[in-house]
């Protein structure tokens, strides 16, 4: 199969050029003409199409596959118009090419089978280029960038944070308690600032790899450092690390989203790591978490995801909440706060795309 044309235009030729789409405006803190909206996990398990397409192909084959990957962003802008496609792939992939034994288990979700258990595991994890390891997914941005530049709709690129893919790596897995990660933690600190700085490299260079394929903005997700760690453990083993990701990643000229769920008691701590963008989980209302961040600052967020599982009539106080909250200042992305959940209506997720556009536009 042969690989697709990147594209071509450089990213600091669109940082000269004043955007027009309402995801991009607003992650400039520019004024739209409605509030932009696309939602964490938009393409996914509660679309019959994903589901029909997972019966034929595995995960890990359609995030290979740049056809199949390009297929699957697109066909929740196709559904409702959401003002952003965000590639369809996982945090999870790039531990691969590091050495990482990686599968997506049907009922039990990601599992590593060779997880990080001694510091020599640690010395023996690679840090090659992302064209060598993430031609899907590359491929596939370049496949919607093609497909979707003529209609004004960004696609995003993603990574996740170094804590979140550490955890995975060392604990084989999703966690409950994130024992085994925070004991290598503690009691292996050299080989802990070994282990980041080698996924700070390659995430960094997954990233800007993703920005060149023709990503127009950047989303870093860090889901499990917030709930597994207090303030003083995420300034000392984690922030370094987020703060050398975000600033090589902002050579990339485009906007990035700095998102890490749960961390609402020391949310400014984790905003200050870097990023254009920060992204809100549902924890805290919108306008204080904001307040924290600072008004200056865009913002993305932040609908509870299961709010979705609700009747309309709840369903719609939740977004205008939102919106309230948001009061009109500029540099709003409405989201949800965390990922869609499998069970998640289609009907709502039209719903709510056209009340926001309804509700906002000038």
């Amino acid at each position: 199969m042969a690989e697709p044309d990147t594209v071509t235009v450089p990213a600091s030729a669109e940082a000269d050029t004043e955007p027009t789409s309402p995801f991009l405006r607003a992650c400039g803190g520019l004024p739209t003409d409605r509030t932009p909206v696309w939602l964490l996990r938009q393409a996914g398990r509660y679309q019959p199409e994903y589901r029909a397409l997972r019966e034929k192909y595995s995960m890990l084959e359609v995030i290979r596959t740049p056809e199949l990957a390009a297929q699957v962003t697109l066909m929740p802008i196709e559904a409702f118009g959401f003002d952003a496609a965000i590639v369809f792939s996982d945090i999870l992939p790039p531990l691969v090419g590091m050495g990482l034994d990686l599968d997506f288990v049907k009922g039990d979700g990601p599992r590593i089978g060779n997880p990080i258990s001694s510091t020599l595991d640690v010395d023996l994890l690679g840090t090659p280029p992302a064209e060598e390891t993430m031609a899907g997914t590359l491929g596939a941005i370049a496949l919607v960038r093609r497909e979707l530049e003529p209609r004004d709709i960004p696609v995003i690129g993603f990574a996740g944070a170094p804590f979140t893919l550490a955890s995975y790596a060392i604990e084989g897995g999703t966690s409950k308690d994130f024992s085994r990660t925070k004991a290598f933690m503690l009691s292996e600190p050299a080989a802990w600032k070994r282990l980041l700085g080698k996924l700070v490299t390659v995430q960094a260079d997954y990233l800007l790899a993703q920005a060149k394929a023709g990503a127009q903005a950047l989303q870093v997700f860090d889901s499990w450092a917030g709930r597994a760690l207090g303030r003083e453990d995420y300034l000392r083993y984690v922030a370094p690390y987020n703060r050398e990701l975000f600033a090589r990643v902002s050579s990339a000229g485009v906007p990035v989203i700095n998102f890490a769920l749960g961390v609402g008691s020391y949310l400014g701590e984790a905003a200050a790591c870097g990023g254009d963008v920060v992204g809100l989980d549902w924890a805290l209302p919108l306008d204080e978490a904001w307040e924290r961040v600072g008004f200056e600052r865009p913002v993305q967020g932040n609908l509870d995801p299961v709010a979705l599982l609700a009747p309309w009539r709840e369903l719609e106080f939740r977004i205008d909440d939102v919106l309230s909250r948001a009061g009109g200042r500029p540099g709003h992305i409405f989201n949800v706060g965390h990922g869609l959940v499998p069970q998640t209506p289609v009907d709502n997720v039209r719903r709510l795309v056209d009340h926001v556009r309804e509700r906002t536009a000038s």
